[in-house]
């Protein structure tokens, strides 16, 4: 409990109560969709993949020019230039997808450009994970329905 209420004062905002029994009861990430979700606090992860596992609390650090808003709190790393966060300030919690490509600042966009809701909360989101079912699969549907309307 005392490395959650650490990263929220870090963070300005407190995780949602999902978001910390997970933390509390379960562990400092490592587990759930994608390989697992980021630690509270840095820490290496014994892996012959993973020297480093990422630190939730520290990715705006990792952001020259640009960070995250304070109330996006990073899941996980999916990838190349993908990344997972979940609103800690939108009703239900929606989990969102930012992609670092999916923006152009030559044609005047920003990072909020490469941004997607993924799924309209943290807690469908894990289930979807729970119940075996991949949680791009979602994802993508959303975000191609959302670029046609």
């Amino acid at each position: 409990m005392a490395a959650v209420e650490q990263a929220e004062r870090r963070l300005g905002y407190r995780l949602p109560a999902l978001l910390r029994r997970m933390y509390t009861e379960i562990g400092d990430g490592g587990f759930g969709p994608e390989g697992g979700l980021a630690s509270l606090t840095p820490r290496g992860v014994p892996s012959r993949h993973v020297r480093e596992w990422p630190c939730a609390t520290s990715i705006r650090e990792q952001r020259p020019g640009w960070a995250p808003p304070a109330s996006w709190f990073f899941l996980i790393c999916s990838g190349c230039t993908m990344e997972w966060y979940v609103s800690l300030i939108a009703v239900d919690h929606p989990v969102l997808l930012w992609d670092a490509d999916g923006w152009e600042p030559d044609r005047g966009q920003s990072p909020h450009d490469g941004l997607r809701y993924a799924a309209p909360s943290l807690r469908h989101w894990l289930w979807t994970w729970v119940e075996g079912k991949d949680v791009w699969d979602e994802a993508l549907a959303r975000i191609e329905r959302d670029t046609r309307t």
